[in-house]
């Protein structure tokens, strides 16, 4: 059974954010999935099989992180949709089926690959007491981010903070469904990023994601509100790094991001 590993978010290997990509027939049972996600062991393992044609979408996409499945992730589907059109499985346009609903993906004649995913949800929240101190900075406002990806969006005082933070895993669990968004305005918009972000998702197993597709479609209407712009770029401020490309359209976000695969081989099961 081929499996490969693709790097997304980046045009260059060992940087972006690693996804294990399974083409199937149909999907195992769960707990064959689950297994599968924990031995490849990045923050999410896709698995994807063909559906009928003359349907809603021409792929049906699940995620596992080694610890559990999630109903959201844009890396993993980036990453699958750069294996489906460069080995000609799909050409141009793709349609999944997955548990957030219908997403897009569309190859550009540059490589990049442009997602559609549903904006989240913005609200408003009091900080949570401790998480200023989990966190190890100061937080300037909360947003919870909707049921899709269930993390709270914390805006900190500068880019500084955001690139220098080393939180309490542990103490970080009790303060979302799945996760910690941190975010920040670029100290230079010039260099070519419009704010930075970090992830930590402890719940789930990743203390910090490197480059999270997911959310970005928080980020996405969070900064466009306050800079006035509905296309922007994310810098994820993470150890590897990446570049998120993101258009808000209302009730969806484009993300746009590359992709390249690093390892092709197969899976001895």
């Amino acid at each position: 059974m081929r499996i490969r590993i693709v790097d997304a978010f980046t045009d260059r290997p060992f940087a972006g954010n690693p996804a294990g990509v399974l083409l199937l027939d149909s999907f195992p049972d769960d707990e064959w999935l689950q297994n599968v996600a924990a031995e490849v062991n990045l923050s999410e393992t896709a698995f994807a099989h063909p559906l009928a044609a003359g349907g809603a979408a021409d792929w049906a996409l699940r995620w596992f992180t080694p610890a559990t499945e999630v109903d959201m992730c844009g890396h993993a589907t980036l990453a699958t949709a750069h294996i489906l059109n460069t080995t000609g499985a799909a050409d141009g346009t793709v349609r999944f089926a997955a548990r957030c609903g219908i997403l897009t993906a569309t190859a550009q004649r540059d490589g990049a690959i442009t997602l559609d995913f549903p904006t989240a949800p913005l609200t408003p929240e009091p900080e949570p007491e401790g998480l200023a101190d989990a966190l190890g900075a100061k937080v300037l406002s909360v947003r919870d981010t909707g049921p899709h990806i269930g993390d709270l969006l914390v805006e900190l005082t500068d880019e500084k903070a955001v690139r220098s933070l080393s939180p309490d895993f542990a103490a970080l669990v009790a303060h979302s469904g799945r996760g910690i968004i941190a975010t920040a305005p670029a100290a230079d918009p010039g260099r070519g990023y419009d704010y930075v972000s970090r992830c930590f998702f402890p719940r789930v197993g990743i203390d910090e994601d490197p480059v999270t597709g997911s959310a970005h479609t928080a980020l996405a209407p969070f900064w466009s509100a306050r800079l006035g712009r509905d296309s922007l770029t994310g810098l994820q401020a993470s150890a590897r790094s990446g570049l998120v490309k993101t258009t808000l359209r209302g009730d969806r976000t484009l993300l746009t991001g590359s992709a390249v695969t690093v390892i092709d081989g197969e899976l001895q099961v």
